[in-house]
This record gives C-alpha cells, sequence and structure tokens, in this order.
C-alpha cells in the first residue's frame, strides 16, 4: 500500500475551557490517499472542524501521531508548519480571511511573493481568471460579492499549486447558486493541480461529489464509507 498523503493514529485533542478539559478528538485514525477527494460530515459540534485543523497543522494532537506528506507535524515548530503549510497545503476557510486593503490580484498573489515565486502577480493573475475574476484583478474585498470573494480565496489557496487542499465549510456562507459554482470549482482545482481534496461541510450535493465520507460524532469516527455505498 502506498503511503498516505495524510495519516492520523490515535489522534486526540483536548482544549481547557471554562468548566474545565473538554474532550474535542477522541483515537481519530484516518488515511487519505493521494489524490482522495474526501468529505468530513457530522453535526454541530462533532468535531469535523478540528478535524480539519489537525490535518493542516492548525491545532495539534494532544496525544497520537499526525502526519503530512510523510512529515510528523507535532515535530515542527510554529514556524516551520507555517512554512509546511505555505508550500504544501492550501486553507480555504468559510468566512474568506481576505485582507481588505489589499486587491483581489494582491491576495491571491500574497502567499507566492511569501515564498519568492518571482512570478507572483503573473500566476496571481492566470489563478483569478481560473475561477472567473479576470474582470475583478484590481478590486478589494468589500467591492465583491460574497461568491466574489469566496472565489478569490479559491484562487489564493490554489495558486501555490498546493499538494493538499483543504476546505472549511466552503459554501456555507454562499446561496445555492453561488454554492454550486464553488464546489464546481474546488473539483477543478483538484483536478487542474492533481491536489487531495479534504472538506467539511453540511452540504449533502457536496459530500455525495466525493470519492468518500467520513461521519462525526462526539469526536469520533462512526462512518466511513467510498462514494457507492455513502448515504
Amino acid at each position: 500500500m502506498t503511503d498516505p498523503v495524510l495519516h492520523l493514529e490515535e489522534a486526540c485533542l483536548s482544549l481547557d475551557g471554562n468548566a474545565g478539559r473538554v474532550e474535542i478528538l477522541r483515537n481519530i485514525t484516518l488515511r487519505v490517499p493521494r489524490g482522495e477527494t474526501l468529505s468530513l460530515v457530522g453535526p454541530s459540534g462533532s468535531g469535523k472542524s478540528s478535524l480539519l485543523m489537525l490535518l493542516g497543522g492548525l491545532e495539534r494532537a494532544t496525544s497520537g501521531k499526525v502526519t503530512a506528506l510523510g512529515q510528523d507535524l507535532s515535530a515542527l515548530d510554529e514556524d516551520a508548519l507555517a512554512r509546511f503549510r505555505r508550500d504544501r497545503m492550501g486553507v480555504v476557510f468559510q468566512s474568506f480571511h481576505l485582507i481588505p486593503t489589499m486587491t483581489a490580484l494582491e491576495n491571491v498573489a500574497t502567499p507566492l511573493e511569501l515564498a519568492g515565486a518571482r512570478d507572483a502577480l503573473t500566476r496571481a493573475q492566470a489563478e483569478l481568471e481560473a475561477v472567473g475574476l479576470a474582470h475583478r484583478l484590481d478590486h478589494y474585498p468589500a467591492q465583491l460579492s460574497g461568491g466574489e470573494q469566496q472565489r478569490v480565496a479559491l484562487a489564493r489557496a490554489s495558486a501555490p499549486r498546493p499538494a493538499i487542499l483543504l476546505a472549511d465549510e466552503p459554501t456555507g456562507n454562499l446561496d445555492e447558486a453561488n454554492g454550486g459554482a464553488i464546489m464546481d470549482l474546488l473539483f477543478d482545482l483538484r483536478d487542474r493541480h492533481g491536489a487531495t481534496l479534504v472538506l467539511v461541510t453540511h452540504s449533502h450535493s457536496l459530500a455525495d461529489r466525493c470519492d468518500r465520507v467520513v461521519r462525526l460524532r462526539d469526536g469520533r469516527i462512526v462512518a466511513d464509507a467510498a462514494r457507492e455505498a455513502a448515504e
């Protein structure tokens, strides 16, 4: 069996709150092969987004092991983790997280410039054209609709050609039409760049388009099915 792109072994996540220690994720073991599209589903509070954060090194496992592209994420300090994400991962959030004082082009070019790419602006323009925003290059986030802002966020995540693309409720703030367009773009980006795609969603239609559906409840995986067998 080839090594998985993402691998969790008995991973747990606990956080300290006002009421004491809270168990967020419990003994998660998960393998994600290269090129797979995987959806994480379940009720609110089931641990979906926390699991995505573990996969992206945005949260550290309390115990167990998290490996991405053969790299043990727990062995990296914060600076090394940031560089790893910059070079190997693209992350898309529900709330876009665009820099308000930068144009769409500048937002997309920023991670490329941080990585030292000499053609950052050219590549950023190509990514924006690929998501249908060639006419919005010089617009600021406040001048864009919600759907357009999410397109910019997708272009920014995909511009560095990441091996792993993580998306947390990418259609959650959008209406049905814009949500459908973002779904199409996500899978197009995956196909164009050959990335492994893991996404959190409440959308049945988006989950059903993935190769595999993993269902969580109370911080545990309760179902793991290939698309043909998924509900």
